[in-house]
């Protein structure tokens, strides 16, 4: 445990430490090219926030409107009948568009349910397993100006898709159902 620990400590150090003495031996100003960098990240944050606010608006809206616990009652006969909880719906649902809101919900269900649940364990393997698609989508893509994201827009929900079933199968194995 102690050694992990060390290596944990020690490691981001040596990374950084192994770019700045590539980079000098490579004669690129490591310090000018840390700048640009630093301005650039900036740029990009103050160019997001717009995308970023619009993003959760639209997730608030979708919660406070009741639309969200609306297509959790139409689906739970379904959900029942393959004996998945239908508590989970609303991580998946919001998972691929937004962590935040994905993350207070795996919270909530945690603190509801238990971590050591099915759906505590549930929820925190599904946390895990997808990822913010429409955040990614929104948010990045429009801040570097890709127009065209039809195609990542698939690709990505039919991996959180993936990664949601995967998780539901996945826990159900290894620790049960309910």
């Amino acid at each position: 445990m102690q050694i992990i620990s060390t290596v944990s400590l020690w490691l981001i150090p040596i990374i950084i430490a192994i770019i700045l003495i590539h980079g000098t031996w490579k004669r690129v100003p490591t310090y000018e090219t840390f700048v640009e960098g630093g301005k650039e990240g900036i740029k990009i944050a103050i160019s997001i926030i717009p995308f970023l606010v619009g993003m959760l608006v639209a997730i608030s809206i979708f919660r406070a409107s009741g639309a969200l616990e609306f297509f959790v009652g139409l689906l739970r006969p379904v959900l029942e009948f393959f004996g998945i909880p239908a508590e989970i719906v609303p991580l998946a649902i919001l998972r691929p568009i937004s962590g935040n809101a994905a993350l207070g919900v795996t919270s909530d269900l945690i603190a509801t349910y238990g971590p050591d649940s099915f759906i505590g364990r549930l929820a925190s393997v599904m946390q895990g397993s997808t990822d913010t698609t429409f955040y990614i989508l929104t948010v990045y893509f429009g801040a570097v100006g890709i127009k065209k994201m039809g195609d990542a827009l698939k690709i990505g929900l039919i991996a959180d898709f993936i990664g949601i079933t995967a998780s539901i199968i996945i826990v159900t194995l290894i620790f049960g159902t309910t």
